[in-house]
């Protein structure tokens, strides 16, 4: 048990350690990985702010083609950027985060023009 909380202990000090230190350097791929997942999460965060942000602006026939749109790009950011076989489930979680960042900015944009010119149902598609 002493032993187990030792391990634990050390662990998060050198993940704390790594994440001080920043991923200009990884050192190794999990390191790499540990920093994809951090631009991943903020990416995601940001989606889901801009859709809040979004959503909140349009009216029901523009929510409907916003819901239709991002369940389109789940589903097509799901088929290009994972896979399962029988190993398991595989995520290429650059791709992930390359493709969130891109949606997140495309969101941005269309809560942008509905600030400046009006909602554009067409630009939700």
């Amino acid at each position: 048990m002493k032993s187990a909380l030792i391990a634990t202990l050390l662990a998060l000090a050198s993940g704390t350690t790594f994440a001080a230190a920043g991923c200009d350097n990884p050192k190794n791929d999990f390191d790499d990985l540990y920093c994809l997942n951090k631009v991943y999460l903020q990416a995601d965060k940001e989606l889901n702010e801009n859709y809040g942000k979004l959503v909140k602006q349009l009216d029901d026939e523009g929510k409907k083609l916003l819901k239709k749109g991002q369940l389109e790009w789940i589903a097509n950011r799901n088929r290009d950027c994972s896979y399962k076989d029988a190993k398991g489930f595989y995520v290429n979680l650059d791709c992930a985060a390359t493709t969130t960042i891109s949606r997140a900015q495309f969101l941005q944009d269309r809560v942008r023009e509905c600030s400046s010119a009006g909602c554009m149902n067409s630009k939700l598609k």
